[in-house]
């Protein structure tokens, strides 16, 4: 894995940040205020949490006069979705060894 990847494992690794981007993927934009209202934990929190997910590439923020407004970026999950391919084909060919062991043993 590289810095990215494990930036972004570690951003999702907490359950209230993962929380607030999948609310953002699910509802778009939301202003801190927004995200404070429904995350169960306080703006100052939330305001946190939204930094460490985008320093790991996982949301952007726009200003808006006072407000800062903050979307999910979907894109940046590609990292992960790569990773887990590989794991995927790793798993799939260590299953494929075992099954043809398991086949010569029965002979």
């Amino acid at each position: 894995m590289n810095e990215t990847t494990d930036a972004i494992f570690s951003a999702l690794a907490d359950p209230t940040r993962r929380a607030i981007f999948e609310r953002l993927c699910r509802k778009g934009a939301q202003t801190v205020g927004a995200l404070t209202a429904e995350a169960g934990v306080s703006q100052p929190a939330v305001s946190k949490h939204l930094g460490v997910l985008k320093r790991a590439g996982l949301v952007e923020d726009r200003h808006e006069g006072r407000q800062t407004h903050y979307t999910a970026r979907l894109e940046a999950l590609a990292p992960l979705a790569d990773w887990t391919k590989q794991m995927t084909g790793f798993w799939e060919n260590r299953f494929d060894d075992l099954d043809d062991l398991l086949k010569r043993m029965d002979q």
